[in-house]
């Protein structure tokens, strides 16, 4: 099925639900290593996604409720957002497709309130899992 073709300066959307975690995402921003253009800008081809990195963003969960800080990043895409017939550069193009499986790696963790004089309690869990969905400027190119 065709879908939208992504080009430089389309957006990453992290939902904020990452199991037990919930973020405050950021969009990430796509840059384009094809070789061909759309609008006057390179398209997206396999192994972009890769590229997409957002630090900064605040999570916490019910039980660690005093907020820490992580990088949200594209760990795989959809099995309809990477086209099978349309190449650029011997690669395939990435498409709008569906959802994207992302990953929140932990950089400080979120924290348990402290139970009485004892120091709050570090999250222990180095990363969690969520989806998110691309954005994009392209709506006259599709591939397939």
């Amino acid at each position: 099925m065709a879908d939208f073709i992504l080009i430089t300066g389309d957006k990453a959307m992290f939902n904020p639900t990452f199991g037990a975690a919930t973020v405050v995402p950021q969009p990430g921003t796509l840059v384009g290593s094809g070789k061909d253009m759309i609008n006057g800008k390179p398209i997206c081809v396999d192994g972009d996604e890769k590229k997409v990195i957002v630090p900064g963003c605040i999570y916490m969960t019910p039980v660690y409720s005093i907020p820490g800080v992580g990088t949200l990043s594209i760990q795989s895409l959809g099995g309809n957002q990477k086209a099978k017939k349309n190449k650029s550069g011997g690669k395939p193009v990435l498409l709008k497709g569906s959802t994207f499986t992302a990953k929140f790696q932990v950089m400080t963790p979120a924290q348990q309130p402290p139970k009485g004089p004892t120091p709050p309690i570090p999250d222990a869990t180095p990363q969690y899992s969520g989806t998110g969905s691309f954005m994009t400027t392209n709506l006259k190119v599709k591939g397939a």
